[in-house]
C-alpha cells in the first residue's frame, strides 16, 4: 500500500519561508504526476503547483514567482519551497501523486497526503 507523508508545516510571519516534503512509501510502485493542493478556511480545495515526470511545472497564479515544486524521484519525494509568504498563503496543504502501484495491477490511482498545517500571520 502507497502512503504519502508530508512534513514542514509550521507557523511563519509574513516574508517568511517554508520548505514542505512529501514522501511515498511502498513496495513497488512507479509516480507520475506530483503535486500540492491546499485548503483555505472556508475555501475549496485548489492546487497549488505540479510536476510531471519529466520536470514540467505549474502554479495557480497567485503563487507564481513565490513557490517552487521540485522533486526527487530517486527519493519518492516532491517539494514545495514557498518563499515571500502572505497571510492568505494560510492553508492545510495536501501532497498528490499519481501512482502505478504493482501490487493492484495496471493503471493510475490518485493518493493524497495527510495534509500537513501553513500558518502565516503577523
Amino acid at each position: 500500500q502507497v502512503q504519502l507523508v508530508e512534513s514542514g508545516g509550521g507557523s511563519v510571519q509574513p516574508g517568511g519561508s517554508l520548505r514542505l516534503s512529501c514522501e511515498a512509501s511502498g513496495s513497488s510502485f512507479l509516480i507520475n504526476r506530483m503535486g500540492w493542493y491546499r485548503q483555505g478556511p472556508g475555501k475549496q480545495r485548489e492546487l497549488v503547483a505540479a510536476i510531471t515526470l519529466g520536470g514540467v511545472t505549474n502554479y495557480v497564479d497567485s503563487v507564481k514567482g513565490r513557490f517552487t515544486i521540485s522533486r526527487d524521484n530517486a527519493k519518492n519525494t516532491v517539494y514545495l519551497q514557498m518563499n515571500s509568504l502572505k497571510p492568505e498563503d494560510t492553508a492545510v496543504y495536501y501532497c498528490n501523486a499519481d501512482i502505478e502501484d504493482y501490487g493492484l495491477g495496471p493503471g493510475l490511482r490518485g493518493y493524497w497526503g495527510q495534509g500537513t498545517q501553513v500558518t502565516v500571520s503577523s
